[in-house]
């Protein structure tokens, strides 16, 4: 899957980044254009893998690049003012050649929870594919106003975009790491795995070809409106004893055997373990499951066996299913996206934050007007003594 990632605030440019350099690791290619977007120049100039060209300063005439201190109001505001500035570096994206587009951002701070809903809806307004939105949760310990800020900007980023993939760094989160490893490493892992699976149907010259094809087609059906998850599970193998050596010695049966029963695993292991959003996942609309590493380890019959079980799971008819072979690879996994979930304590928890946020903010709005007024009334009777 071919997509322009633009990355929006402090969190959205280094996840940017992180997809860059994990793109470099594997065998496939689908990052097609990166841009990282900030009102912080501090920020940008911290980034490694998008090129200067591509990093795009907003707000100067507001915030002088010193960022709006989690203020999204403001952010919303100085993305609106300086659209044109970021469409010039989405222009040089060759649009002909893309997928999607991808607007990664933290929901807690300013510039990104503010301004990534604003994008959105230009970008939706402007082209015709599909605009989502990867959005980052902020731990519950990172402060009050990263979390309301989060709980305002997830319902309109999700209004926003075609669909929105969500990691939620509380479920992350290791004890005793710091604050800056344990971000960078939460940015590797969600890299990885939502890497992996836009990579999954990006072929070159000279690759295994799946059996059963994962193409940006099959994602995009999947994704549907709303929130989407991703798990992803993985298992050494030993692919010495498998392929023509089995032949050889009449195990071809059981390695056969081994494979299918060890892709069903994995499928319920990505699935029931640590999703990016932790949901529930008979709640989702749509699936789809992509078995990964080398061919000799990747079973049709063990693919079906796992789509079928995550049909029971889900109680929906519309889970896709495929393969994506990596040669040398010594690791068997599997991908699992679910899309369209809707129970999630998680989320739940943001919008009861929103709604006693709102009642407080009307509650102390209500009591300053009072004191106001009493002050008023009280510089009155001063004034009249004398």
């Amino acid at each position: 899957m071919k997509l322009a990632l633009i990355g929006f605030g402090q969190a959205g440019g280094k996840i940017v980044d992180a997809f860059c350099a994990f793109e470099e690791t594997i065998d496939r290619s689908f990052v097609e254009a990166a841009i990282a977007v900030n009102s912080a120049t501090a920020d940008l100039h911290g980034l490694e893998h998008v090129a200067e060209e591509d990093r795009v300063l907003i707000g100067q005439s507001r915030v002088k690049g010193h960022g709006v201190g989690a203020d999204n109001d403001l952010g919303a505001q100085i993305t609106e003012m300086d659209l044109d500035e970021i469409q010039n570096a989405v222009d040089r994206v060759p649009v002909h050649d893309l997928d999607a587009f991808l607007i990664v951002a933290g929901l807690g701070g300013g510039t990104g929870s503010g301004g990534a809903p604003v994008l959105a809806k230009h970008l939706k307004r402007i082209y015709t594919e599909p605009v989502y939105g990867l959005g980052v949760l902020p731990g519950q310990d990172e402060g009050g106003i990263y979390t309301l800020n989060a709980a305002r900007s997830f319902r309109t980023f999700t209004r926003e975009v075609d669909s929105l993939l969500v990691f939620d760094n509380d479920a992350w989160r290791q004890t005793g790491e710091s604050v800056g490893g344990g971000f960078d490493r939460t940015n590797r892992e969600l890299a990885e795995r939502f890497g992996r699976l836009f990579a999954a149907g990006e072929v070159s010259a000279g690759d295994q070809v799946a059996e059963s094809v994962v193409d940006a087609s099959e994602i995009i059906n999947t994704l549907s409106d709303g929130v989407a998850t991703v798990g992803y599970a993985t298992e050494p193998v030993d692919v010495s004893g498998g392929g023509l050596l089995s032949r050889v010695t009449g195990n071809e049966a059981s390695t056969e055997l081994a494979s299918t029963n060890r892709l069903t695993s994995l499928v319920r292991k990505a699935t029931l373990g640590r999703l990016t959003l932790p949901c529930d996942v008979s709640s989702a609309d749509r699936g789809l499951v992509v078995a990964t590493g080398p061919s000799e380890a990747l079973s049709r019959k063990g693919i079906e066996r796992g789509r079928t079980w995550l049909e029971e799971e889900t109680g929906s008819m519309e889970i896709r299913g495929g393969d994506y072979p990596i040669s040398g690879a010594q690791e068997a996994g599997a991908i699992v996206l679910l899309s369209g979930v809707t129970t999630v304590d998680r989320i739940d928890q943001l919008q009861e934050i929103a709604i006693e946020a709102q009642e407080t903010t009307a509650e102390v709005e209500l009591q300053s007007d009072e004191q106001f007024d009493s002050l008023l009334d009280t510089g009155g009777e001063l004034n009249a003594l004398f």
